[in-house]
């Protein structure tokens, strides 16, 4: 059964947040920097304002600007799961969709961060078997939940059905012969792709 997944409104909330803060430390990190310089070779008072005032500046424009583009970013996210695989929807000119396909999923991880539980929301990580580009192992975020643990539960029994059904062992469980056994099935699909690029 497919199951269609927004962010909350709170998600917005949190990116601006966390974008105010960052651009806050930058612009009185670099106002901070350039006070000390000045004063260090004895400037102006008035220079020292206009360096006060050019990082107060660049921080509102800065918040201004990136408000519209938070919301519109978190507005085209969309979760999609579905009996063999999750897909994510996502960005504002260039939209981006990807699957994940629930038989290279490993685990699903449920992230809180100190704003999420103030807010509360969640997120799910889902971490694939070598899939992923990143260090990090996961393949895609599902951010922004107000229904964090219940999606999660949701994904680790969806993920435990499949993995009985191919006769895979569920996320946790799997030995060494099994974590082979999905090492291979994903060589022999690279293989059938390399096999179909060839001939276009």
């Amino acid at each position: 059964m497919e199951k269609i997944l927004l962010p909350h409104k709170k998600y917005i909330t949190k990116s601006i947040i966390v974008s105010c803060v960052s651009s806050l430390f930058s612009y009185g990190a670099i106002a901070g920097l350039g006070c000390l310089i000045a004063n260090s070779n004895d400037a102006e008072p008035d220079v020292l304002s206009l360096i006060r005032q050019v990082s107060a500046l660049a921080f509102l424009i800065t918040v201004l600007i990136s408000i519209p583009i938070i919301f519109l970013y978190v507005k085209n996210l969309k979760y999609i799961i579905q009996e063999d695989r999750v897909t994510v929807y996502r960005g504002i000119l260039t939209k981006i969709q990807k699957n994940i396909p629930l038989r290279a999923v490993t685990d699903f991880i449920l992230e809180r961060s100190l704003l999420d539980r103030f807010l509360g929301i969640g997120a799910v990580k889902i971490q694939t078997a070598g899939q992923s580009p990143s260090a990090s192992g996961f393949e895609g975020k599902l951010a922004g939940l107000l229904e964090y643990e219940a999606t999660h539960d949701d994904l680790r029994q969806r993920i435990g059905k499949f993995h009985n059904e191919a006769g895979i062992p569920e996320a946790g469980g799997r030995n060494r012969e099994s974590e082979e056994t999905v090492l291979e099935q994903i060589l022999n699909e690279l293989k059938e792709i390399r096999k179909n690029t060839a001939r276009k």
